[in-house]
Parts: structure tokens; sequence; C-alpha cells
């Protein structure tokens, strides 16, 4: 079948069981990954990208030619200049210099204006801080009513949990022949965690929110540590909208140490080349065979591309 758009090849990733990690780590159960770092931007935010400005034309609140803006880690950008630039919109991507250059890189070349927003005050390179995220809000609000554009909004749109509601969730229910028991992943915006769970939840699969150590807003925790090295993520919101009615089973929480060990790991024992997020959404699964989902079979989403961290400390 010969796909109209490069929009069209969105969506229906694998699934791969994780059996040399499992076996590696003497687990008792099952880890599958769904790998959407092999979507065409390289994140599983193409999928929100494509059901956001889809969404927005159906409505009427994007209008043909309409110029759209988003704050953004890098990986929603991708998504969004990927569909805007197929449909016809201008996108202006705005991001925080904490993020990897590589992703900058790619938005740039895939037509986009990239706005790098520098770090707040005692914020690290290759660490991108809530402070940090509030500044970027800030630009990109300043920049959407400038240029009288349309702003994507991947933490309040409701195109971003409907993409995983309507496509991640029912995947990977239907590749493993209904044998998933629990789901975790690590929040950025929330919306893969709540689109997933809302169709696996009624279905009997377990749901968890994955947040750094020190940085567990969403379980309600005082934020002690709101640096890591995880990008696209754990931001230490603790009103994530899209989160808002969200039955989870559990709140998990891992360091950066142990995503860096855990994206090392799927590369070298499953040949799967994945970021930061998919390092600690597989550190999470481990440690829910080791704990409450034993003997289970937990699902996890490869996030995005190590490519995406060629610049950073991740494969050194």
């Amino acid at each position: 079948m010969i796909l109209p758009s490069v929009v069209e090849a969105i969506g229906d990733t694998p699934l791969v069981e994780l059996s040399r990690i499992c076996a590696r780590l003497e687990l008792d159960g099952r880890i599958v990954a769904k790998l959407d770092y092999l979507l065409p931007g390289f994140s599983k935010k193409d999928r929100a990208a494509k059901a956001i400005i889809e969404m927005a034309r159906r409505d009427g609140t994007l209008a043909p030619g309409q110029m759209v803006v988003e704050l953004t880690s890098g990986n929603m950008g991708t998504g969004l200049a990927i569909v805007c630039g197929i449909l016809g919109h201008p996108f202006v991507a705005v991001m925080s210099a904490g993020n990897s250059v590589e992703r900058a890189r790619m938005m740039r070349a895939l037509g986009a204006e990239v706005v790098i927003v520098p770090q707040a005050a005692g914020s690290k390179p290759g660490e991108v801080s809530g402070a940090d995220l509030a500044m970027v809000d800030e630009a990109a609000q300043r920049i959407t009513q400038e240029r009288g554009a349309f702003r994507a909004d991947q933490f309040g749109h409701v195109g971003n949990p409907k993409a995983h509601e309507s496509g991640t969730g029912p995947e990977i229910w239907a590749q493993s022949d209904g044998a998933v028991t629990a789901f975790c992943d690590f929040a950025g915006s929330g919306g893969t965690l709540a689109g997933a769970a809302a169709y696996l939840g009624p279905k009997g699969v377990r749901c968890y929110a994955v947040e750094p150590e020190g940085a567990r807003a969403i379980a309600g925790e005082t934020v002690t540590q709101a640096e890591h090295p995880i990008q696209g993520g754990g931001y230490a919101m603790g009103d994530l909208v899209h989160l808002n009615g969200t039955a989870l089973a559990g709140h998990l929480s891992v360091t950066g140490d142990a995503a860096r060990e855990g994206a090392r790991l799927l590369a070298q024992s499953e040949g799967i080349f994945a970021g930061f997020s998919a390092g600690a959404n597989l550190a999470a699964a481990v440690d829910l065979l080791r704990g409450p989902e034993k003997g289970g079979c937990v699902a996890i989403v490869m996030c995005d591309s190590g490519l995406k961290y060629l610049s950073t400390d991740l494969w050194e």
C-alpha cells in the first residue's frame, strides 16, 4: 500500500518482547515495548501532533495556512514540524536551551522556525527544570499572540490523550492479544499515560505514573530535587490537566542514573536505540516485576530515538 503522505505513517508501531533483558535480570514476568521511536519524527509525540492539528482543522480553531506555535523539548516540535509542513502551516517551535542540540537541528531541517529560550538561573545544560519550562511557555504565549498563531498546547489540548486512547492503547492490547497486565509511562504532558489508561484501564490493566526521584509531583509529594537528565518530562508539575480523573494504580520513581542504564541496556541487549525516557520506562517496569506486578506483563513505550541524545552523556 502506498500512503499519500508521511502523516499517514504515524501509528501502528511494532510491539517487541524484551525477553533478553528479562532473562538477564532474572525477572519473573514479561516486558513488552512499543517502538514509537520508529515513527517519522522518531518519537511518540508524532501521534499527539497529528491528532491536535487534524482536530483543530476540523473544528475550525486552526484556519488554512495559519501559523502554529508550541513549546517543546524537541519531540512534539518535530512531530508538529512534519504534520504542519505536509498540511501547509508555518510552524514555530519554542524550546529551552537545556534540551539537546540535535532536536533543534532536526526541527529546522524539517522547515520549522526554532526559538531557543535561555535557561533559568541555576539550571544545568542538558537538564530542563519546571522553571525553564515556565520561561519557554511565556515565550510561546507571546509569540502566539504577536503572530496571530494557533497554539498547539500539548499540555491542554484534548487531542493529545485522545491520540493514545485511540492509538497507543488499542494497539498494545491487540498486539499483545490482551496479555498486558500493567502499563507505565514517564510523564511529560501526561497525554500518553492518560490516553493509554483510558483504554487499557477498563480492561483491567493497572497503569502507573513514572517520575524522577525527588520530583514526584504527580504523586503529590514535595519536590526535593527538580534537577534530572531525563529530557522531555519530569517537570515537577503536579497539575497536569490530562491526568485529572485518570485512575492510577500507583506512582513510580527513577533516578537519572537508572534511566541512563536502562537506555544502554535496551541498546546493548535488545538492539533498541532509544532515549532517556525509554530507559526510565524500562527501569520502572523492572521495579514493577520485582514488586507489585511480579509474574505479569508490563507494557512500556520507547518514547524517542537515541539519535536525539548524541550530544549528551547518555552514550559516553
